[in-house]
């Protein structure tokens, strides 16, 4: 017998702005894996016209939202980790979802 595993992605209703980091951070979470996603303001100049700012940068997110959670699940999938073992979004992540 032939099992396929489901992998099953949640997205938290966390996202906010990190002013520390200059980006939008949201979380994540797959079986027992736990983390955050983050995005550099840099990332969102091409979704923007206008100023990128915290609040255009938060509005972006939220109107582009499935892109974001689509190209965190391929970067999961992928292994794609940073150093602390979160996900970090850019703007060719953003092109491939």
């Amino acid at each position: 017998m032939n099992s396929s595993r489901i992998e099953l992605f949640s997205f938290f209703n966390d996202v906010r702005w990190n002013e520390t980091g200059g980006g939008v951070e949201f979380g994540v979470a797959i079986g027992e894996y736990r983390g955050v996603v983050r995005v550099p303001r840099r990332t969102f100049q091409r979704l923007i016209a206008g100023p990128v700012t915290p609040k255009s940068c938060l509005e972006a997110f939220y109107f582009n939202r499935f892109a974001f959670e689509h190209a965190t699940e391929t970067k999961l999938r992928a292994h794609q980790l940073t150093d602390d073992g979160n996900v970090e979004l850019n703007a060719h992540d953003l092109e491939m979802a």
